[in-house]
């Protein structure tokens, strides 16, 4: 069997990346790609919502 190369990864899917691992500390606004990748895990993670 051999290799296939991957495809290259488009800038609109590098952004996505990397929107979902940038939080914004120190600013004002909220990055709404990493509210939605983290959404839930908060209350998840709440010990008075077990």
């Amino acid at each position: 069997m051999t290799k296939q190369a991957k495809a290259p990864q488009t800038q609109q899917q590098l952004n996505h990346r990397a929107n979902a691992l940038n939080k914004n500390t120190g600013t004002s606004g909220t990055n709404p790609v990493n509210a939605q990748v983290h959404g839930n895990r908060g209350k998840q993670l709440n010990p008075n919502q077990r």
